[in-house]
């Protein structure tokens, strides 16, 4: 089985990042670079993280014009990076653009095209959230409009919250990659994820991956948390 470990590299610095990267490298599946770390350290530090031998998951959450996104996708695969994010409620033309540039320019470019993952809705929304940018629809069925038109535009993965993915299996091809943030051992500190479950519970529910943040690396030894999390999975 391979690793379904991200761990979230969601600090301020490159020298951060990379002393995290070197410390908890072998006990995790690959590495999220998101908005602070990317607008701190630039796409040098997806190099960086990726010269250690590391798989990256870039995770920027690209939403904009169509012709925009499919830009920023290549520039994103033209980084070598493994994963990466966009908005579905940027709609169907927008992530067609997304999943044809990621193909198209790891095609000339002579590597293996990225995962482009639909983000559905964050984990940090409720149902509250959704009435006040004004959704109608509760948070489950919002998720399932948002997933099913992403796997019509030819998207091979989602973001989804843990909450959801049961009832996504159930709906989607077996063959869609979920990516599961919001991952919680139950040790933390409450904070502003509100739909978590555990590493396991998220795993036997049918995530590919789980995205791990504070959990890791807030923690006092983070290669040891990482250790005992991926344990708890077998």
């Amino acid at each position: 089985m391979q690793n379904p470990i991200i761990a979230a590299l969601d600090v301020p610095t490159a020298e951060l990042a990379l002393k995290l990267t070197r410390e908890v490298a072998p006990a995790v599946g690959a590495f999220k670079i998101g908005s602070e770390l990317f607008t701190s350290a630039g796409p040098d530090i997806v190099k960086r993280v990726r010269d250690t031998g590391a798989s990256v998951f870039l995770d920027l959450k690209f939403h904009d014009i169509p012709n925009t996104v499919a830009k920023a996708v290549a520039s994103a695969v033209r980084l070598d990076v493994q994963m990466l994010t966009i908005h579905t409620c940027g709609g169907g033309e927008m992530m067609r653009a997304a999943e044809e540039s990621a193909q198209q320019t790891a095609l000339q470019s002579g590597r293996n095209a990225p995962l482009v993952l639909g983000v559905t809705v964050l984990t940090s929304h409720d149902s509250n959230t959704l009435d006040e940018i004004g959704c109608a629809a509760n948070v489950g069925h919002q998720v399932e409009r948002l997933a099913l038109l992403a796997v019509q535009s030819g998207l091979r993965g989602l973001v989804c919250s843990p909450l959801e993915i049961a009832d996504l299996r159930q709906l989607l091809p077996e063959k869609i990659q979920l990516v599961t943030p919001g991952i919680r051992t139950g040790a933390e500190k409450s904070d502003d994820q509100k739909r978590t479950l555990t590493p396991r519970e998220a795993m036997e529910a049918g995530a590919n991956w789980l995205v791990i943040g504070r959990p890791i690396y807030a923690a006092e030894n983070p290669r040891a948390a990482a250790e005992k999390i991926l344990s708890s999975l077998s």
